[in-house]
C-alpha cells in the first residue's frame, strides 16, 4: 500500500514537472541560446524597382513643401493673429526661383513658405495665378545651385496604360512617392473655380497634400500637375487628376512674365 502511494506520488511530481516545470525551464534555456536569425541573400533588384528608385532619386530634390497662412484681423483692436491655413506640394520650374504649384493650395493665403528637400525654408512672393488651370507660380529666393528644375516631357503622346509616377506631401508626409498608370486621357472636372478640362486621369495615389505635385513618366519628365482627386471620402480612391504639361508649358511662361494667363 504504501508502494503504491509513493509511486503515485512520483508520477504525480513527473507530470506536474512535464506540464508545468519543464516548459518554463525549457522558455528560459531557449532565451538563453536564441540568436538573430541569418540574412537570406537576395538577387539584383527588380528592373521595375530599380526603375522606382532611380526616377525618385533624380526627380525628389525637384519637389518642395508649400505651406500657407492666414491673417486674421481682430475688428476690435485690430490685431493681426497669423494662423496655418493648409499644406500642399510643388516643384521647382527654373534656376530664377520659380516655383510651379496649385492654385487652390495657395488661394485666400496672406503668405506662403515653401520647404526645399534640405529644409530649409524659404517666405514665397507670388508671380502670377490662373485659377481656370489651377496653376500658380511662386517666387523664393535662394542659390541655384539647390534649386534643381524638372525635365519636361509631353503630354501629347501619353497613353492609356502608361506608367506614372506622382511626388508629393500628402497629409504632411513629405517626399512621398507613389505609382501608377494613366488610367484614362482628356478628363473634365468641375471645381470651386469652375470646369478644368483635358486632365489625365491616373490610380498612382494621390491624397490630400499631394496638390500641385509633379506626375512623372518613366523617362522622370514632367508630364502632369496633379490637382484632384474624386472621393466620396475625400481621401485616396483610386482616381487622380493632374493637368498636363503641354498646358503648363503654355500656362506658366505668361504667368512668370505678366502674372496671368
Amino acid at each position: 500500500m504504501l508502494r503504491t502511494l509513493r509511486l503515485a506520488l512520483w508520477l504525480m511530481a513527473a507530470l506536474l514537472f512535464f506540464n508545468w516545470v519543464w516548459p518554463s525551464l525549457q522558455g528560459w534555456l531557449l532565451a538563453l541560446t536564441a540568436e538573430p536569425r541569418a540574412v537570406t541573400p537576395r538577387g539584383s533588384l527588380a528592373e521595375v524597382e530599380q526603375t522606382n528608385i532611380a526616377i525618385f532619386r533624380k526627380a525628389s530634390p525637384s519637389v518642395v513643401y508649400i505651406t500657407t497662412t492666414e491673417d486674421l484681423v481682430n475688428l476690435w483692436t485690430r490685431d493681426i493673429t497669423r494662423i496655418p491655413r493648409g499644406t500642399g506640394s510643388g516643384f521647382v520650374w527654373d534656376g530664377h526661383g520659380h516655383i510651379v504649384t496649385n492654385f487652390h493650395v495657395i488661394e485666400g493665403a496672406s503668405a506662403a513658405y515653401v520647404r526645399l528637400q534640405d529644409q530649409k525654408t524659404y517666405r514665397a512672393v507670388l508671380v502670377g495665378a490662373s485659377p481656370a488651370d489651377d496653376l500658380a507660380v511662386l517666387r523664393i529666393q535662394a542659390s541655384l545651385s539647390i534649386l534643381k528644375p524638372l525635365p519636361i516631357g509631353s503630354s501629347a503622346d501619353l497613353q492609356v496604360g502608361q506608367m506614372v509616377y506622382a511626388i508629393g506631401n500628402p497629409f504632411g508626409l513629405d517626399h512621398t512617392l507613389t505609382t501608377g498608370v494613366i488610367s484614362a486621357l482628356d478628363r473634365t472636372i468641375r471645381t470651386e473655380n469652375g470646369v478644368v478640362d483635358g486632365l489625365i486621369q491616373t490610380d498612382a495615389a494621390i491624397n490630400p497634400g499631394n496638390s500641385g505635385g509633379p506626375l512623372l513618366d518613366s523617362a522622370g519628365r514632367l508630364v502632369g500637375v496633379n490637382t484632384a482627386i474624386y472621393s466620396p471620402s475625400g481621401a485616396y480612391a483610386g482616381i487622380g487628376f493632374a493637368v498636363p504639361v503641354d498646358r503648363v508649358n503654355r500656362v506658366v511662361p505668361q504667368l512668370i512674365a505678366h502674372g496671368r494667363y
